[in-house]
Order: C-alpha cells, then sequence, then structure tokens
C-alpha cells in the first residue's frame, strides 16, 4: 500500500490529552498577545494578565458551581491532585493521618495519598486505606462507610468516574457517607467534567483541562469555603498555586471548558451510540476478548477491553501501523511493564488492553473502520506470539 493509499489516521486516544478545540486556540492566541505578562505585576501589562487570569478562573466557577476565590490553578493536572490531597491531610492532621481512597483512583491521588499519610507533621504517622472495587470498577460502598467511618480519617478521595474503564462512581452516597463521619471528600473529575454532569457532592475538587481539549500544562483545583487545608511546601506569594500559572493557558482552559459544555449534549449522544456499537462489535468478532467497565452507568466516550493471548502494547502498535492511535491500560508505566492496577483491581483480564476515549469530532465510519480491521490485528499479535487456532 503507498502512502497515497493509506487511510488518514484516526485519533481514538483522547483521554487526558484531547486535541485542541478551536475555541481553545483562539483564546490562547488571542492570551499570548494581550496577557503574556507577570499578572502580580503593578503595571498596565500586569494588571492586563491579572484581569485574563481572574475572568478565567470566575469561568471555571461558574461551570463547576464554586465561587472564583474557591478556584486555584496548578501548572499540571498532577500537581493540582497533589496539592490537594497534601494540603487537606496537614490541615485536618488533628483529627487524624489516614487517607481513604478507592482501589482505582489515579496513580498520581494514591502516590499522594501514601506520601501524606506518611508525614508525622508533629505526631504519628497514618496510613492509606484502599477500598476495594467490583468487577465493574465501582467502589464498595458498604467497605466505603467503614473506612470513612473509622477513627483517625484526614481525607477521602474518589473519582467522579475511571478514565480507563468508564465507570462512574456512585460519588453522591460516598460523599453522603464521608459527610456523616466529617471527613472532606476530593473528587477527581479529571476524565469527567466537560464529558459528563460533575454534580456538587464534592468538598474538593480536581480537574484536568487537557481532557476536555484545552492545552496541557494547568490542572484545575477547587476547594469549597470551610474545608481546612495548610500548605506543606515552602512559603510563595501565591500560597496554594506557588509560582502562579502561564496566564494563556488558564484562559484556553476556561474557553475549552465553556465550549466543551454547550456541545456535551450532542456529544455524549452521539459517542454514547458509538462507544455501544464498539462494545457490541468487540465482543462478538474478536474471540476470547473482555469488555470492561459498566456498560451503561459510564463516560459516554470511554470504552476499554482487554484480549487472552495478546500483548497490549503490540497490540497497540500493530493498530498504529493501520492508522490509529489508541491507549491502553496494560500498563501504568510501560517501562516498567506492570499490569494496569485499576484492571487488577477490578479482577479483569490486564493483558491485551486497548482503550479507546473518543474526541468530540469522532467519525462514525472511521469507529466501523476501526471495528473492521481490530479482528485481524488482534490475529496478526497472536500468530506473533504462537497462538493458533481461535
Amino acid at each position: 500500500m503507498t502512502d497515497a493509499t493509506l487511510p488518514s489516521r484516526v485519533f481514538l486516544d483522547a483521554g487526558g490529552r484531547a486535541p485542541l478545540l478551536p475555541a481553545a486556540r483562539e483564546a490562547f492566541a488571542q492570551a499570548v498577545d494581550e496577557g503574556w505578562a507577570d499578572p502580580r505585576r503593578l503595571h498596565s501589562e500586569g494588571r492586563r494578565a491579572r484581569l485574563l487570569l481572574d475572568g478565567a478562573r470566575a469561568a471555571i466557577a461558574d461551570a463547576v458551581g464554586a465561587r472564583t476565590e474557591e478556584v486555584d490553578l496548578h501548572g499540571s493536572p498532577t500537581l493540582a491532585l497533589h496539592a490537594a490531597v497534601r494540603g487537606v491531610a496537614r490541615g485536618r492532621r488533628r483529627a487524624g493521618r489516614d487517607v481513604v481512597v478507592s482501589a482505582v483512583e489515579r496513580g498520581a491521588a494514591l502516590e499522594a495519598a501514601t506520601f501524606a499519610a506518611a508525614q508525622p507533621w508533629g505526631g504519628a504517622a497514618g496510613r492509606r486505606v484502599d477500598v476495594a472495587v467490583d468487577r465493574r470498577g465501582r467502589v464498595d460502598l458498604d467497605a466505603w462507610a467503614a473506612a470513612v467511618a473509622a477513627p483517625g480519617v484526614a481525607l477521602a478521595a474518589l473519582q467522579h468516574a475511571n478514565g480507563e474503564v468508564g465507570t462512574v462512581q456512585p460519588v453522591d452516597a460516598a460523599r453522603g457517607l464521608a459527610r456523616r463521619a466529617g471527613v472532606p471528600l476530593l473528587v477527581d473529575a479529571g476524565a469527567s467534567l466537560g464529558h459528563a454532569p460533575v454534580g456538587d457532592a464534592w468538598d474538593v475538587l480536581a480537574a484536568d483541562p487537557g481532557d476536555w481539549g484545552a492545552p496541557g500544562g494547568i490542572g484545575v483545583l477547587v476547594t469549597r469555603a470551610g474545608v481546612r487545608r495548610a500548605p506543606d511546601w515552602p512559603e510563595d506569594e501565591d500560597r496554594w498555586s506557588p509560582g502562579g500559572v502561564f496566564v494563556p493557558a488558564a484562559l484556553a482552559a476556561a474557553v475549552a471548558l465553556q465550549d466543551a459544555l454547550r456541545a456535551r449534549a450532542d456529544a455524549d449522544a452521539r459517542r454514547r451510540d458509538l462507544v455501544r456499537r464498539i462494545r457490541e462489535r468487540v465482543s462478538a468478532q474478536v474471540p476470547d476478548v473482555e469488555v470492561v467497565g459498566d456498560p451503561e452507568d459510564r463516560l459516554p466516550h470511554v470504552v476499554t477491553f482487554s484480549c487472552l493471548y495478546v500483548d497490549g502494547e503490540a497490540l497497540v502498535g500493530e493498530l498504529d501501523r493501520l492508522g490509529f492511535a489508541v491507549g491502553s491500560g496494560s500498563a501504568c508505566a510501560s517501562s516498567a511493564l506492570e499490569p494496569s492496577h485499576v484492571l487488577a483491581a477490578m479482577g479483569v483480564l490486564t493483558h491485551g488492553n486497548v482503550r479507546l476515549a473518543l474526541p468530540r469530532d469522532v467519525r462514525a465510519d472511521d469507529v466501523e473502520r476501526f471495528c473492521d480491521v481490530l479482528p485481524g490485528a488482534v490475529a496478526r499479535v497472536r500468530e506473533m506470539l504462537g497462538v493458533h487456532g481461535l
């Protein structure tokens, strides 16, 4: 097949870093011209940058139902999650040192919980308490209730939905249980905001603008008034976001969120139908496959499946050769070749994993073409591994 006859590439890996929305690109370019200065300076250029930054924070606050002063912007989603866990755990150290998490939180939240719980901060260290999930990735509410009600809990963390398998968590019920125990709830909406209604069942909210079509290099953290927190990092002029953020990235994040929310209903219905089609065709046409995550109560754009007798990285490479960019939950860190902690916690097949996160402008015929080539790609990878006759 010559370059002229090769099909155009299809991007199906929009989780965490979606294609830049046109509105975000335009806002970024405008802010580079008008908001490039340090917003902490008192001259006209600095004040203009401050106005743009304050406007971005106000727009994000309005989108999530918060006040502008409750919104902090960080240099990345990982930094936002770290700041949330560390700051609240230290602020509530007199109430306890333990941090409760679901077993399928993203790695940044789990590592931050381990770190924060281990800090003595003038007293005995605590521990990270992992709460199990079922085979669809949903947290066990009975176990959650027992964990947050135990003495000595500083913070509980539960994602709104899992970005690897798409399952939506029972956040309302989990927050009610945590609130009854007097424990604030951190909700990681990094895979949800801009794609699905997040609601207001949270005390601290973290989000990832790159996931909804904004430029990378920024993370969102919203902390309700009344949640005690204390920084465990060096003193800085910006107490909660040391060093501040790049104003054009902040403005583009806010504009992209507004744009994503305006188009959410249409994008939800269309992508949900496409995900349903993928689930049906993969289950019917690929031998020895397990489609994971909740089939209904899920994000509209995420679908994951695992293939027996297949190496996940080899399958991703074969699909890439065929023109399809996909993700894989087969390794948290590809260099370590470790199984996905999410899939392992669910008790499902961890190898031969493919994760799709459909961008908003995905075309139905490209999805059908992916489903057409997938069985052959799986068969070729199995043949390379010496598996025949399935």
